[in-house]
């Protein structure tokens, strides 16, 4: 199953096509990778080399992609960070053309914009790029809870309240949506720390939980995002059941996090703990809400 995968690049560790090309590759799809932006590391260092680069080269590699007559085997466009306007537009160009080969593709979209904690981090005309121009056209959306908030106007902070937001965002066009690294206050009461994800169709929506991990006084880890979106995106191309790729996706994440975790890492162990991409130490049920 080809999957055109439109995002940023790190040389070294794990962000953007680094953290999701390999997963993809290793659960049995053929990848074609195009890069956003081309760094020395993740930006989570402070310090890094490199530059974005041009929201044409995007257009121009699609169209190479199309001269050499393989889009119509394309099943899937992924997308996340984008760098500047241009090149949302540029990736809604690729996915139009896409489709206009392969109807059938589906359109995954992680809306990149920030975080609980650090809020937006992005250029401030890409929120409104990604409300109202790219989430319309996705299949498939996955914001953090952070970026659900800012795509609804919302300030979500029970379940009942992330539940409407799912509903506004379906709204907006997405069949299907995932929300991830989700705390809600229903899920302070619990003797341990849990962190979850929630998945709707518009019709059923399933809730997971997995033991919250820190990381240097933080739950988050770079990449980590990109890494939940190709592994969901797997799931659900290869069985059509968001309660079933939710479970994949929490189970191969968890594992692939506390392996990191585990050894003091601040890189995603992705290669590593490979093996937890396949068959996972751990397993976690979704819950139907």
């Amino acid at each position: 199953m080809p999957v055109l995968s439109i995002q940023s690049h790190v040389v070294y560790g794990h962000a953007g096509n680094s953290a999701a090309v390999f997963p993809l590759q290793r659960l049995g799809h053929e990848v074609w990778a195009i890069n956003t932006v081309e760094f020395s590391n993740h930006t989570g260092y402070k310090a890094w080399r490199g530059e974005a680069l041009s929201p044409a080269l995007v257009e121009s590699l699609v169209l190479g992609l199309e001269e050499r007559d393989v889009l119509k085997h394309c099943n899937a466009v992924l997308s996340g960070y984008l760098g500047d306007p241009a090149s949302g537009r540029a990736i809604i160009s690729a996915v139009k053309k896409i489709r206009s080969h392969a109807p059938g593709a589906l359109y995954c979209c992680d809306p990149v914009m920030g975080d609980v904690g650090r809020g937006f981090y992005v250029k401030p005309e890409i929120p409104d790029v990604f409300k109202n121009e790219v989430i319309p056209l996705a299949d498939i959306v996955t914001p953090n809870q952070f970026e659900l908030n800012a795509l609804t106007g919302m300030n979500a902070e029970t379940l009942e309240d992330v539940l409407e937001g799912v509903k506004r965002l379906h709204a907006a066009g997405p069949r299907i949506i995932l929300v991830t690294s989700l705390k809600t206050k229903e899920m302070e009461v619990s003797d341990s720390p849990e962190i979850g994800m929630l998945v709707s169709d518009g019709k059923n929506a399933y809730r997971i939980s997995t033991p919250e991990l820190y990381f240097e006084n933080s739950t988050s880890m770079a990449g980590s995002g990109d890494l939940t979106t190709s592994v969901f995106l797997s799931g659900y191309l290869e069985t059509g059941d968001i309660q079933r790729a939710l479970e994949l996706t929490a189970a191969s994440v968890y594992g692939i996090m506390e392996a990191t975790h585990r050894e003091k890492s601040r890189e995603l162990l992705i290669i590593a703990a490979q093996d937890e991409l396949k068959t996972s130490t751990f397993s976690f049920r979704a819950v139907k809400v």
